[in-house]
């Protein structure tokens, strides 16, 4: 699975429902919805959790299709399985995504059959231009391939928003013909599901609509998740300390105050805040129009640190003679420092250093933008 940046509109949406969340917590709770149906909060929610790991998904189909694609505007409503299936006109292709931990029950992606053959025609190497009429069994694993990454990314993205390991089974790929309208097995004709719409776009190929179908437990489930994420706990009043007397009242025998009493507390305790050590958990000052609540969000993304100790030319012949106890020297100087890069980028310079018998990199210099900026030149 593919770990991916949160978008700052998708950051703004997870406030809003923070916002919104915070409100009922403190005393305009809502009436909980009935079963088989979701209130507004919860479709307003569902929306927003669909938006941003179909905007993931998005992402990394983009980067296997080599296509710019775009997953937006979703639309939510409340609808039975039975007549999901029977209204939909055009032939379609169903992915059943069944989830192994973190949430109960499955998902469905529904994608017109002409999509599919677009994606399919890319994934086994054609452009997209000339897609196969029928799909067969050759067709339906490469786009199953192609549904596996994009749950997948869609997966982690969710597991980055609930705090907690969210995993899928490797989607199970079916042509549903106009004869055959059923629901997928798990799922009856009469069961209500959350029904989701998107508009997709791929380059210049596709430009239509798919549809992303949760059952309203799976819903509720992940919009409870959703709500214990974006919204802080409630912090109790710590019990006030016992005042400890002496023996003849607050004051001992010669009328001074009695040292076994318990020291008074802090001033920051009123507001229920204890002082630490400020060189532990000191944060740097931000920037100017940094929201420091915004940032919280995704402090916990990880990022891939790269170190390169070198770097060598070599000729295909060369490289394809290698085998164990080779040397390959580096244009590198032995004590010259090597680069970290994150995510890509050049951020800075160190020297090796070993620590506990592990290596590692101790940080001597830090890239400027204008440095930075200067070395994409020199590669170029």
């Amino acid at each position: 699975m593919v770990d991916k940046l949160l978008m700052q509109e998708e950051i703004d949406a997870l406030l809003s429902l923070k916002q919104d969340a915070a409100g009922t917590s403190g005393g305009e709770h809502d009436e909980s919805s009935a079963p088989g149906t979701l209130s507004d909060k919860e479709v307003d929610a569902l929306g927003e959790i669909g938006n941003i790991s179909m905007g993931s998904a998005a992402t990394s189909l983009s980067e296997i299709l080599n296509q710019k694609v775009a997953i937006t505007s979703p639309q939510v409503r409340v609808g039975l399985v039975g007549e999901l299936f029977t209204s939909l006109v055009d032939p379609y292709i169903l992915i059943v995504v069944r989830y192994t931990e973190g949430l109960q029950g499955c998902c469905l992606l529904l994608i017109k059959t002409s999509d599919m053959a677009v994606v399919c025609d890319i994934m086994m190497g054609g452009n997209g231009q000339n897609p196969p009429a029928q799909l067969g069994e050759l067709e339906l694993s490469a786009g199953a391939e192609a549904m596996n990454q994009m749950m997948g990314a869609a997966a982690t993205a969710m597991a980055n928003v609930f705090n907690r390991k969210v995993l899928v089974a490797p989607p199970e790929v079916t042509i549903i013909s106009q004869d055959e309208r059923s629901g997928p097995a798990g799922l009856g004709l009469e069961q209500p599901v959350g029904i989701v719409t998107f508009q997709l776009t791929i380059g210049d190929l596709v430009d239509s609509e798919f549809l992303l179908v949760k059952g309203i437990e799976t819903v509720k489930e992940e919009v409870a998740l959703l709500w214990q994420a974006v919204t802080p706990e409630v912090q109790t009043a710590p019990e006030p300390e016992p005042e400890v007397r002496g023996e003849h009242g607050e004051h001992g025998e010669h009328g001074e105050h009695d040292e076994r009493q318990a020291p008074s507390p802090p001033a920051e305790a009123a507001g229920y805040e204890f002082p630490v050590a400020a060189a532990a958990f000191e944060r740097p000052a931000l920037p100017d129009g940094v929201d420091q609540a915004k940032l919280d969000l995704i402090l916990d993304i990880p990022l891939k640190v790269t170190v390169v100790l070198g770097r060598a030319k070599r000729p295909i012949k060369d490289i394809l003679s290698l085998s164990p106890g080779n040397i390959v020297e580096l244009a590198t100087l032995a004590d010259e420092p090597v680069e970290v890069l994150v995510n890509g980028t050049l951020v800075a310079r160190g020297e090796v250093v070993v620590v506990n018998e592990n290596f590692g990199v101790q940080i001597t210099n830090i890239i400027t933008p204008q440095e930075r900026l200067q070395h994409l030149g020199s590669k170029s």
